[in-house]
């Protein structure tokens, strides 16, 4: 109890809370503009957002892996999601029967991942994911990502009238600006204010937006709270959205994966079967929790480990101060009210800084490869079609099957289910001749 009244544990608490803020806040911005979503059901998602953000973390420290390690809304399908926003219309379909469809997808997603918790069977599903498949998998995110990122930076709107929209040079030129900053402040700063660089680019950039633009041109704040269940639309049941769901849903455990063994080092321990159980256990019941309040399903935040190597905070008293923190900004709607101001250029560009170094995490896992023949080609063929993918217009998938039409026009997606397939085949006889 003693250790609770420290002040190292709430300053350390309150670098947490700025780690997790940042990972958080334009998730539900980037959500609710790509569904065209009233500005009250906008702060409704950032509310619940930061509220289920905190609990989940506490929960997976207190009951789950036991680490600090981040559970937060995951990228993998925040990416997705966003993906599938953008080809709705040139597929007819509307936003509501999208966002139906994903909430089921993502509530039998979130059920699936407590069953694989509770019956232990994510021992044999590690087996899966090699060092090459996490390496594609990493890379391919970071593309996926930062490509969204440069879109806000551009001042290129997150919806259905991306197609028309046109950069905006100014805008661009600020979020470029704030982009700089970050990256020298995290290589020239003293290590007292480089841990502090994603949230002074936050701060600044947002000062110096609302000073030299419009503030209609952020998100206007006045509308009223609105919190309900399926916010992105009423159930519905499209099967290529749902099954390109739960698809990304099992994709999804890479995360976890790759949180809790990037993390053995650092706790110098492997993580347990039971750790691995109980993670499991606790994301998939706050997947189901996010299909019905319209959030991006959870995961580990791999970016936690770059985290703790750069504070040492390994105790996990501060993170969950930080946590708690974060659950009580949730519960206070003028907090979400300002929050939900953030323009989102800005946003974008403090979000492309943190999500470059996804680049190291990938290069570490190919270092991990022999780069024989038949590897060279296991990491190639996904990598590169995932990417190329990822490059096509929408307009090339109409004459695929409705069905499937969600699915293979997701180059994430693509590229991982590739990985997946051919990094478990084994090329014995190639093998054999390059031993020799």
């Amino acid at each position: 109890m003693v250790e609770l009244f420290k002040v190292k544990h709430w300053l350390a608490g309150l670098q947490w809370l700025f780690f997790l803020f940042t990972n958080t806040v334009v998730i539900p911005i980037t959500i609710g503009a790509a569904f065209e979503l009233s500005q009250g059901k906008i702060i409704s998602l950032m509310q619940v957002s930061f509220l289920f953000t905190g609990v989940a973390c506490i929960l997976q420290a207190l009951l789950g892996h036991k680490r600090s390690i981040m559970e937060g809304q995951s990228g993998l399908w925040w990416g997705g999601i966003l993906s599938l926003c953008y080809a709705a219309p040139s597929q007819g379909m509307s936003l509501t029967t999208l966002g139906g469809s994903l909430a089921v997808g993502v509530i039998i997603s979130g059920l699936i991942m407590i069953v694989i918790g509770l019956s232990g069977f994510s021992h044999h599903l590690a087996r899966l994911f090699t060092p090459g498949v996490m390496a594609v998998f990493m890379f391919l995110l970071a593309c996926r990502l930062n490509a969204i990122f440069l879109k806000g930076m551009l001042g290129i709107p997150f919806g259905t009238h991306s197609e028309t929209a046109h950069i905006d040079i100014p805008v661009f030129l600020l979020a470029s600006v704030v982009v700089f900053l970050i990256i020298i402040l995290s290589i020239k700063a003293s290590p007292a204010f480089s841990r502090y660089s994603l949230l002074i680019g936050i701060i600044g950039g947002w000062i110096l937006f609302e000073l030299l633009f419009d503030p209609k041109e952020a998100i206007d704040v006045a509308g009223k709270m609105d919190m309900a269940f399926f916010p992105l639309g009423a159930p519905q049941l499209d099967a290529g959205i749902i099954i390109t769901a739960v698809i990304a849903g099992l994709i999804n455990t890479s995360n976890t994966f790759g949180a809790l063994k990037g993390t053995d080092d650092i706790y110098k321990m492997k993580a347990s079967t039971k750790q691995y159980r109980n993670s499991f256990t606790i994301s998939g019941l706050f997947a189901v929790i996010s299909g019905l309040f319209g959030m991006v399903p959870y995961a580990p935040y791999v970016s936690s480990i770059g985290f703790l190597n750069q504070t040492k905070i390994l105790e996990r008293l501060p993170f969950l101060i930080g946590g708690g923190m974060f659950m009580l900004m949730g519960l206070v709607p003028t907090i979400s009210r300002l929050m939900a101001n953030l323009p989102l250029s800005i946003g974008s560009a403090v979000l492309l800084v943190a999500y470059l170094r996804l680049l190291q995490s990938s290069l570490q896992y190919f270092a991990q490869i022999e780069l024989t023949t038949a590897n060279v080609y296991r990491l190639a063929v996904p990598l590169f079609v995932g990417i190329i993918v990822m490059t096509f217009p929408l307009s090339y998938f109409e004459t695929v099957p409705s069905i499937l039409r969600p699915l293979v026009s997701n180059g994430l997606l693509v590229g991982i289910l590739g990985s997946l397939l051919v990094e478990n085949i084994r090329f014995k006889e190639a093998t054999e001749k390059e031993q020799k």
